[in-house]
């Protein structure tokens, strides 16, 4: 079985930290491995699922579509928090499976869809509240978060310098270079990622663009 695999996060923070990113691989690989499935490409965005401009998943979506092959993610909310890209992706006639609710028919994938977006006007509202509340008590927005993004970037970038000698040797040493087995190749050798995890193909891929490596 052709697969291409989609992983999404909301926020650029999110994206250079892995935050959410690193459960979604975990899920997808347990999927590949359980399947012995084929991956014949792998894409991430860092982008909201309200919006249905996403060039990451269009290239997916026209990459399964041209090889017959299934798009997989670990969650329907990471396609979209949107009915009508949902009805939209159906009628494309992708086949495409969400991690987790495998079995859902056309249905319960428009009911699901709907739950999403619901769910995430809700929120939008209690964020902007809440936002609007701290405004009103005289609180700085946006300081803290800057503070631990920029934190957590400049730790991000020290470990992957930490290892940038190992991650080359890494890359030499794989004769058919690709994300999935320059992964396999640090898990061989018993290299872990920053958060201590095994390497999943796009945690690789974040780490080559971040010590501007290529294949």
């Amino acid at each position: 079985m052709k697969i291409c695999t989609y992983c999404r996060c909301s926020t650029k923070r999110q994206g250079e930290s892995g935050l959410g990113l690193e459960a979604q691989e975990a899920a997808i690989q347990t999927y590949i491995d359980q399947h012995s499935a084929e991956v014949i490409g792998q894409f991430v965005e860092v982008e909201s699922g309200t919006k249905s401009n996403r060039p990451e998943l269009a290239k997916a979506i026209a990459l399964a579509k041209k090889q017959k092959a299934v798009l997989v993610v670990a969650k329907l909310d990471r396609l979209a928090r949107n009915v009508h890209f949902i009805s939209g992706l159906m009628e494309s006639k992708v086949e495409f499976v969400a991690l987790d609710f495998p079995e859902a028919n056309k249905l319960t994938l428009h009911l699901l869809a709907a739950m999403a977006e619901y769910e995430a006007t809700l929120i939008s509202q209690r964020t902007k509240a809440a936002l609007a509340a701290a405004k009103k008590r005289g609180v700085v927005l946006g300081a803290n978060g800057r503070a631990l993004a920029e934190a957590n970037i400049r730790a991000a970038d020290h470990w992957a310098d930490s290892i940038a000698e190992i991650m080359t040797e890494a890359i030499a040493a794989c004769r058919k270079k690709t994300l999935q087995n320059l992964a396999n190749k640090l898990n061989l050798w018993g290299v872990k990622t920053r958060t201590g995890r095994d390497f999943a193909p796009t945690t690789v891929m974040r780490l080559m663009k971040r010590l501007d490596l290529s294949f």
